[in-house]
């Protein structure tokens, strides 16, 4: 494999679609090496099936607003790869949506969907919609016109989507009811449903939960724990209050909250008060970090900035794609940051992931740190498949088990020969020789 000739034909063929080529240039270029290795992968054109979806559904979503006017948004599903399991991957609604950032998304859930051991292969959809300022009924007659087009591409064998930005319990609870009153058919077509209908617990959480219980693996290497450790974290949404919540139990001390409008500084640490008010921010529709700075007093608001340049033992990015660039990556490193996870997608630039490479820092990418989302959205398909549901304790412990899985299959893999374990490179590898071996025994199709 020839990375330039494979990324030449890409942008060719794809142009404009930077964040879709950025995630695809970072997995080939860590699993160059052993794709060499192996004749057949190159024989069968491998690469070249794997870095394009299966199938790209693009539909109108017409609805009606409160003021009885008719909008159109764009609707998308991206079924990317089938070779180890029926598609799964979140639907995200917001305004940035295009069909380059679900792509590079889907592309990434085959890796992390392949990392976690469960059958799932890889998928996301969503729409260029923001729920953002809509009343419920809005959100409620977008969510049926959706999935009034959705629904004939959907199945609990075919294809199982989830939340994201933009879809939470509210948006899963109208999708799902509008497929069971469109296909007569109560089933696990989608996950992050309410506990009512056969949701599983701990699911909202899980995101964070897992990233944090990946984070103690990694600081575990170098004889770290994560007790008394500084975090800095970003976002305010249900990723980053499920990774403020684990850690606060582990006895960390997380210190920042971002939004769109700055940073919260907070030196006496988030506490369960605190944590919960992230939700009330989260539903509110607003930006968050003004509230916040007025309820907590001692609190600093600081408009305009992101929450790296504080000085940290830890850094979870958990909002949005490539929110840490190579100067953040800096600042960190020369405020004696010990490690970064990556709890949101592909939440640093290349720059910044280069950056702290070549400084041998503890990273780790987002489809590593953040599979304990999908992991769990795994066993809520278990779950309904089974028509059982487990108790919390029974879920946390087998996320826990799916990420100690997972950061072995990065030392596997990722481990170089001065001992330094690049995390990057060991969780493109194992979920890249999965799914090849998958699809080399399906044949060409």
């Amino acid at each position: 494999m020839k990375i330039d000739e494979v990324m030449s034909r890409l942008q060719a063929r794809h142009p404009g679609e930077k964040e879709y080529l950025q995630a695809v240039h970072e997995v080939l270029m860590s699993i160059q090496d052993i794709y060499n290795q192996h004749p057949e992968f190159e024989k069968a054109h491998l690469i070249e099936r794997l870095v394009e979806p299966e199938r790209i559904i693009i539909f109108r979503v017409p609805w009606v607003d409160d003021q009885g006017q008719v909008q159109v948004n764009l609707g998308y599903r991206v079924q990317f790869n089938s070779a180890i399991g029926p598609y799964k991957g979140g639907l995200r609604f917001h305004a940035s949506v295009n069909l380059s950032i679900l792509k590079f998304l889907g592309f990434e859930q085959i890796f992390k969907n392949a990392l976690t051991t469960l059958p799932m292969g890889g998928g996301k959809g969503g729409s260029d919609f923001s729920p953002r300022g809509k009343s419920d009924a809005e959100i409620m007659r977008f969510c049926q016109a959706f999935m009034s087009e959705l629904f004939r591409y959907v199945g609990p064998e075919v294809d199982v989507p989830a939340g994201d930005i933009g879809v939470g319990a509210r948006e899963i609870g109208y999708l799902f009811g509008q497929y069971k009153k469109l296909t007569r058919d109560f089933s696990g077509v989608l996950t992050g449903k309410s506990l009512e209908y056969g949701g599983s617990l701990i699911r909202p959480e899980a995101t964070g939960y897992g990233g944090l219980y990946f984070v103690q693996e990694m600081l575990a290497t170098h004889g770290h724990s994560l007790a008394g450790k500084r975090i800095a974290i970003s976002g305010f949404g249900n990723v980053a209050w499920g990774a403020a919540k684990k850690a606060t139990q582990l006895g960390a001390k997380v210190i920042t909250i971002s939004g769109p409008d700055g940073y919260i500084l907070d030196e006496a640490g988030l506490d369960d008060q605190k944590i919960d008010y992230m939700l009330e921010l989260r539903a509110s529709g607003n930006d968050i970090c003004q509230p916040y700075a007025d309820q907590f007093p001692g609190s600093q608001f600081i408009p305009g900035r992101k929450p790296w340049e504080v000085k940290c033992d830890i850094a979870l990015p958990c909002a949005t794609q490539n929110e840490l660039d190579g100067q953040d990556a800096k600042t960190l490193i020369a405020n004696g940051c010990l490690c970064v996870g990556e709890i949101s997608n592909m939440g640093c630039t290349p720059e910044a992931i280069d950056t702290f490479l070549q400084d041998k820092m503890l990273y780790a990418p987002g489809k590593a740190v953040n599979a304990g989302g999908v992991a769990t959205s795994g066993l809520e398909m278990s779950q309904n498949a089974m028509h059982l549901s487990w108790s919390a304790d029974e879920v946390d412990k087998r996320l826990h088990q799916i990420m100690h899985g997972i950061h072995q299959q990065c030392i596997r893999y990722g481990k170089e020969a001065d001992g330094y374990i690049n995390y990057v490179k060991g969780a493109n590898i194992a979920g890249f020789m999965k799914v090849a071996r998958a699809m080399m025994a399906q044949g060409v199709v």
